[in-house]
């Protein structure tokens, strides 16, 4: 056998070699030589380990594409609500320098003001190089801004908001019928994929406007640099802070029978003040409760300040009705701060997101609040956690199948929208995970050596699964926004939920 392990890990060397020297090296042809070296790949993982000239992103990419497969049984109507805008996107440092405010210091503010606290808030989170979105509460301030952003040379005009940016995503794959229910206005009903389906309550007669501020990695403004890109999100936007279409969106549901719900734009709500968010919120609770049983329920989280807010969505409200949810390392610590979880003393993460301490906090989650023993009448059996450089699906046994496949699946889409390929790009991706890591800080973890030939890591705590894989991060993102959606929507197309 020593011959062929020879001959295997000579073969991959020879088309890392080859392939850095002819990018365009058909995918089919390299699809068709992983599929032969696979059995071998045990004894190759080292020498990839040790050497990039093996290049452990294109072992990495063949290898999802021999993992990624459809689920025995696939969702067909997939009802999607309830907040959607337009999104208008622009480089966050010229945008500023157009407005006549100077680099400064950077702070975080819960809600804007003012143009100074939308500076502050910038830099702030420019300089993490992490995502955030907040309320801004002066209107006529934010409708100049608006207009501003707009005239910017090079500003673009997209579909956003994350339900409508979640059915556009499910909209690209045929057997996908998706119901989209949110403030739908002329502007972005033109931008809306053809097969997505907008009930006629869901029309009105303007547009809300999101402004998203991008920046590079590496940028710079004052002393501020962002050690990667990423984006600053910020609206006046009332239709969808009140959920004005929630009602709307259930009643929907009984004509149109879907087999999945993916609900979203609960965030939106904690910049209209405790007197709206507790009386919407508690309507929201009847609202997701009307819908039948059978139907899962997917919940997507967003940037939340209020840790009052959040403990009602997680503690009291939401999260035990719901049966997965899809969040990013902001939203992870937040949920642990509101709720007192593991690590919640930390203020944010230090750059790179720690495994161990991330692994903590979704089993922590999931016990607390997901379906078990102890916890019977709740819902919550999934997990899909996303970062810049890996994926995290957690799962309580016996609820969900073929998540290797949705989590490579998510991975593999954060790479090529980012870059605006349809196929992964090599050349345009670089690995940031590191190959060991601990999958506990708690002390009980063991470590975990990465093996780009089988890139999903699965392990075990108690009757709860976690699947790990890297993200082959794109070096010059073509856009940021949108991608949490795109990799939650991509999981959820690969996931299938056993029936009981």
């Amino acid at each position: 056998m020593w011959h062929k392990a020879f001959l295997a890990a000579l073969l991959a060397l020879s088309i890392g070699y080859y392939y850095q020297m002819h990018p365009e090296f058909p995918e089919l042809a390299k699809q068709y030589i992983y599929t032969l070296i696979q059995p071998f790949s045990a004894h190759i993982s080292s020498l990839q380990v040790n050497s990039h000239t093996a290049s452990s992103e294109l072992t990495i990419s063949l290898a999802w594409e021999a993992l990624i497969t459809s689920p025995l049984k696939q969702w067909s109507k997939i009802a999607v609500g309830v907040n959607a805008c337009v999104d208008v996107v622009v480089t966050g440092v010229g945008l500023l320098q157009a407005l006549a405010l100077e680099p400064g210091k950077g702070q975080d503010h819960e809600i804007l003001h003012s143009k100074e606290d939308l500076k502050e808030a910038f830099l702030y989170y420019m300089s993490k190089g992490a995502a955030a979105e907040r309320f801004y509460s002066d209107e006529e301030m934010f409708q100049r801004i608006a207009r501003a952003a707009s005239e910017y040379p090079g500003a673009q005009v997209y579909v956003g908001g994350n339900a409508a940016l979640i059915g556009q995503k499910l909209a690209r794959h045929p057997q996908v019928t998706v119901l989209l229910c949110g403030p739908v206005g002329p502007k972005l009903h033109e931008l809306l994929d053809e097969q997505i389906l907008v009930p006629p309550e869901s029309l009105q007669e303007t547009d809300e406007y999101h402004l998203i501020l991008e920046y590079k990695s590496g940028e710079k403004w004052g002393s501020s640099q962002a050690p990667n890109a990423n984006r600053f999100i910020f609206s006046h936007d009332v239709s969808n802070g009140e959920m004005n279409v929630l009602e709307t969106f259930v009643e929907s549901l009984e004509e149109f029978k879907p087999e999945l719900v993916v609900l979203s734009g609960l965030h939106m709500m904690e910049g209209q003040g405790r007197e709206v968010w507790e009386y919407r919120l508690h309507e929201a609770v009847v609202a997701i409760s009307s819908i039948p049983n059978k139907v899962p329920i997917h919940l997507e989280l967003a940037s939340m300040t209020d840790k009052d807010y959040m403990n009602n969505i997680v503690k009291q409200q939401v999260l035990p009705r719901v049966n997965s949810i899809g969040l990013n390392e902001q939203e992870l610590l937040f949920v642990s701060q509101a709720g007192s979880g593991p690590h919640s003393e930390l203020h944010s993460w230090n750059g790179f997101p720690d495994i161990g301490k991330v692994s903590d906090i979704l089993f922590w989650i999931i016990k607390e609040y997901g379906h078990g023993e102890e916890n019977s009448e709740a819902s919550l059996t999934r997990i899909h956690f996303h970062t810049l450089a890996y994926h995290i699906l957690v799962t309580t046994d016996g609820f969900w199948s073929n998540q290797v496949s949705a989590v490579s699946a998510g991975a593999r889409v954060a790479g090529t929208q980012a870059c605006g390929t349809e196929r992964i790009d090599i050349n345009r991706v670089l690995l940031k995970i590191p190959f060991e890591f601990q999958v506990s800080a708690s002390g009980t973890g063991h470590k975990v050596t990465l093996n780009p030939s089988n890139p999903v890591t699965v392990w075990q705590r108690e009757n709860t699964s976690f699947f790990l894989t890297p993200v082959l991060v794109c070096k010059n993102p073509l856009r940021t926004v949108g991608l949490g959606d795109a990799i939650s929507a991509e999981g959820l197309l690969y996931s299938e939920m056993i029936k009981k």
